[in-house]
């Protein structure tokens, strides 16, 4: 059904890759462009990158229009909350590519280290139009309602994190999987094509702009931040652009096979690793969804499920944190998952630990404390294990609430692709979020739990082993 939806386009008598669809494209003010300006400006946020970003090809349509040339804004948002020394490093190491590709285009680029909305005004002064791109996230998204109330100029937002936009995907919050596939599946010829990358037809090489976020020496801009540096740079990921497209060539020339039967077991290397590419803008979703596609490994149905995956799942999550306000608390698990969690809060636990015991791995599970080892000393961890790993959060914790809590504290500050819309909405799914009520069990109610059953479906005893090894090289 994937490659028939991405076969059949609704433009035949027009080169899809040449147009930015509509629905991607939204002002964020009612001022016009202005003349006499010195460039385009595309102030860079949650697409960084390069190559295959809808938000950069708009930037040099319009300044080709205008006969102008394309200037590239960072700023580098120092001092969020949760941002720690192991998510700057993948970010600015692929920023510190991100200048290099552009200057070979002829499209200038300046790094600041200072607020992004302090940046993106400061550029804008001499801008025609400002583009940006779209981040879903309450923060960000409060960032760009400022910017565009202050800006001089004409704001453009361009929609490119996800295959098929989200208001256009779907007007509501939608109850599952099953109710948002039908919907995207129908939008995919539209949505599921090829990007061109535009000629710039004025180069900028004549403007020059100081950069203050020097990305020539990442470890060391990295020591620097006022961040957390007691969660550490892993060895295991290497952010960038060119490392996402190396990391799927590979993967989808050596382990893409059997995919769909091997995908639950995390000691089968079936996963491809995208997600804190995808996470940082790196890569675009349509990029991979058009490799996966023509892929010369995997059958049919390896494919499906590997598009399931990163286009009706990861965007079920974009479409949860843009229409749920209270994405990021525990209110926005259904009320009949909470009351059902309510009506078990009395039950014994089998075990209780505190917060910072899970922390530590200093549970009676081997299993379990192996899971948080690879997410605590490697950033990642497979889907099964973080399925398994948050139920028994929710086990042996004090209260729903608190479980919550810790679920969603350990997955921000530990994981590489942590503080996302897959973050939230996967911490939310564990207390109930887009399932359906279950046979009831105590501490949980009906909602679904796993247990020691799900370990026998893979070699346990063999992915403590690879943790453990992991572990090892990352400590070395």
């Amino acid at each position: 059904m994937w490659e028939e939806a991405a076969g059949h386009s609704p433009t035949p008598t027009r080169n899809p890759s040449r147009m930015i669809q509509p629905t991607r494209i939204k002002p964020l003010n009612d001022l016009p462009a202005r003349d006499g300006a010195s460039y385009v400006l595309y102030w860079m946020g949650l697409s960084q990158r390069a190559r295959f970003n809808p938000a950069l090809e708009y930037a040099v349509e319009e300044a080709n229009g205008r006969g102008l040339p394309v200037l590239v804004c960072y700023g580098l948002a120092e001092g969020i909350p949760e941002a720690n020394a192991r998510h700057w490093a993948f970010l600015l190491e692929g920023m510190a590519e991100v200048g290099p590709e552009l200057a070979k285009r002829g499209i200038a680029y300046v790094a600041r280290r200072q607020p992004p909305v302090e940046t993106a005004l400061l550029y804008a002064a001499d801008a025609a139009l400002v583009i940006c791109d779209r981040n879903y996230l309450k923060p960000v998204r409060r960032f760009y309602a400022d910017f565009a109330a202050r800006a001089p100029c004409r704001v453009v937002q361009v929609e490119g994190e996800v295959v098929v936009p989200v208001e256009t995907a779907s007007p509501k919050h939608e109850v599952a999987a099953r109710t948002l596939r039908p919907k995207i599946r129908r939008l995919l010829p539209e949505y599921l094509v090829p990007l061109e990358e535009r000629s710039v037809a004025h180069r900028a090489d004549h403007l020059s702009f100081e950069s203050t976020l020097d990305l020539s020496d990442v470890p060391r801009l990295v020591a620097s931040l006022k961040a957390d540096q007691s969660v550490r740079p892993v060895r295991r990921f290497k952010g960038g652009t060119t490392q996402a497209e190396a990391t799927l060539s590979h993967y989808l020339d050596a382990r893409f096979n059997h995919y769909a039967q091997i995908r639950g077991r995390p000691e089968a290397g079936a996963a491809s690793h995208m997600s804190p590419y995808l996470h940082y803008g790196q890569i675009s979703p349509v990029a991979i969804a058009l490799k996966v596609q023509a892929a010369a490994t995997g059958g049919e149905d390896d494919k499906a499920a590997y598009l399931e995956e990163l286009i009706v799942r990861r965007e079920l999550a974009m479409n949860h944190i843009y229409y749920e306000p209270n994405y990021d608390s525990y209110e926005a698990a259904p009320a009949w998952a909470r009351k059902t969690l309510d009506a078990h809060r009395g039950d014994p636990r089998p075990y209780l630990y505190t917060p910072e015991q899970f922390e530590r791995g200093e549970t009676h599970d081997r299993y379990w404390n192996a899971a948080m080892m690879e997410m605590r000393e490697t950033g990642y961890m497979h889907n099964h294990m973080r399925m398994y790993w948050g139920k028994k959060i929710l086990e042996w914790s004090a209260s729903p609430e608190e479980a919550f809590e810790t679920a969603l504290r350990l997955n921000n500050k530990y994981f590489i692709d942590g503080r996302d819309a897959n973050s939230f909405t996967n911490v939310t799914w564990l207390f109930g979020l887009h399932d359906r009520p279950w046979g009831p069990r105590p501490v949980y109610g009906n909602v679904r739990s796993l247990g020691a059953a799900t370990l026998k479906k893979f070699d346990a005893d063999g992915y403590v082993r690879e943790v453990e090894r992991l572990a090892a090289e990352e400590r070395s």
